[in-house]
């Protein structure tokens, strides 16, 4: 059994107020967990998302299926992360990489658990990427 998980992340101006919102699904349950910032960007608020997701899902030994309508956030953590850390967390083009503490965040959690990263598109129906997105604007509205 696999614990499904949708992440999203909201900002009104980029940067300006955001929210996070992170539904996981089980066979035996549903949980919601949302939160915000006051100033913050929507990649900040994608990968927060992801962080709070896999914080509370830490001692779970089973498959977890994240779900995220960001590449950023699952290109950056399958892909671009290994050379970020051979690199001393530097781009291709020598410059800092943007949001590196949120990077190490997810990296550490990524590495002692079990995720699968995926991609959905957003704001196409997708029932659990829609209640992410919902439960990431309850944060917005709860921080303003």
């Amino acid at each position: 059994m696999s614990i499904k998980v949708y992440t999203d992340g909201a900002c009104k101006g980029n940067p300006g107020v955001g929210g996070w919102g992170v539904y996981i699904k089980t066979d035996s349950y549903e949980k919601d967990l949302y939160g915000g910032e006051l100033e913050t960007t929507n990649n900040q608020m994608e990968m927060q998302a992801a962080i709070e997701a896999l914080k509370y899902l830490k001692d779970q030994d089973k498959v977890i299926e994240l779900y995220t309508d960001s590449n950023y956030l699952r290109q950056g953590i399958t892909e671009w992360i290994h050379k970020w850390k051979l690199n001393n967390w530097k781009t291709a083009a020598k410059k800092p990489v943007a949001n590196r503490d949120l990077w190490i965040q997810i990296s550490d959690l990524n590495e002692v658990m079990q995720v699968e990263w995926h991609w959905v598109k957003g704001h196409a129906g997708d029932p659990g990427n829609e209640r992410a997105d919902y439960l990431a604007n309850l944060g917005v509205e709860n921080v303003q």
